[in-house]
């Protein structure tokens, strides 16, 4: 248990991350900073709190629209940020037409951080994924093992989900990792997908793999397309197994969006990849070996990632 877990916006993936903390007592205070009124955050935290009897958690909170609730935290949770929402033609905006919006919220989070908790370990869930995390780095330069994305985590386990279901077993059984930007172009890696030990061709065919491979890179758009909002449950629960990892010290390896300074080719770009965590943060960096399709997948996502770091790079 750490002593004061801070999350940051109280929308949908926040509520249910305060949730979480409270039931799995990961931390002896919560703290929940939303800016919108009328207080979202105290609202939504003493309604957790009333509940704490009846699941047995002396987790305390503090709650309000304020940053200065997030004081002396030792991990904090991003989730601030303009959400994807369905626009009156059934159309929805991608994750990167929100970085405009969502760099000038960033922007404030960091200030906040910088000003309140600035040696606390950061995951950021706020899309466009990619870019916030490189937006925070720009403007908190913490020591890279402090500072980590939830993408992986999600796409990996809405890989291993939909294979699970099309090879008829449990979800348990199937491992499986995607890698590189959180967008149309993450690379489910083949290569890697396992059930129960075994290759995963040995139960699903090309042609169905193929499918859902696709299904995953366009997952995040079909939640939005069928209930109007961006997912919340399942990217809280993602990081929730980032932030268990840490706090129990797990070193626990899990497909997190980090600073690469030579991995996999790559220099100065915060990308999806596999990571050891652990008490410290982001403590090993794996590099696995891919085939010659998986490199040019991963190459063309680098390149995608690339794109809106220098956007974010050009932004004031």
């Amino acid at each position: 248990m750490l002593k004061k877990i801070a999350l940051i916006g109280g929308g949908n993936i926040g509520g249910v991350l305060a949730q979480e903390l409270f039931h799995r007592k990961l931390a002896g205070t919560v703290a929940l900073v939303d800016v919108k009124g009328p207080d979202v955050a105290k609202g939504k935290c003493l309604d957790i709190a009333e509940g704490t009897p009846i699941i047995g958690s002396d987790v305390r909170y503090v709650a309000g629209k304020e940053y200065d609730v997030i004081k002396d935290a030792d991990l904090v949770v991003n989730t601030a940020g303009v959400p994807r929402t369905v626009r009156p033609d059934g159309t929805f905006p991608s994750r990167e037409e929100l970085l405009a919006t969502n760099l000038q919220i960033t922007d404030a989070v960091a200030a906040a951080i910088k000003q309140y908790c600035p040696d606390a370990t950061v995951i950021s869930i706020a899309n466009p994924l990619d870019a916030i995390v490189f937006r925070l780095y720009q403007k908190l330069n913490p020591p890279k093992h402090k500072l980590m994305g939830m993408a992986g985590a999600l796409d990996s386990a809405r890989y291993r989900y939909f294979v699970a279901q099309a090879a008829g077993v449990s979800v348990d059984n199937v491992e499986a990792m995607v890698l590189g930007g959180h967008g149309d172009d993450m690379v489910p890696i083949r290569s890697c997908c396992r059930i129960a030990g075994m290759p995963v061709e040995k139960f699903v065919d090309e042609k169905t793999l193929a499918a859902i491979e696709a299904r995953t890179r366009k997952a995040g758009g079909e939640i939005v397309g069928l209930i109007g909002v961006s997912a919340f449950w399942s990217p809280a629960i993602a990081a929730i197994e980032m932030v268990e990892a840490i706090v129990y010290d797990k070193k626990k390896i899990i497909p997190s969006c980090v600073l690469l300074e030579g991995e996999y080719g790559v220099k100065g770009l915060f990308v999806g990849v596999p990571v050891v965590l652990g008490r410290n943060g982001v403590e090993k960096i794996i590099e696995i070996e891919l085939n010659e399709a998986e490199k040019a997948a991963f190459a063309k996502s680098v390149e995608a990632v690339k794109k809106t770091a220098d956007e974010v790079l050009a932004a004031k």
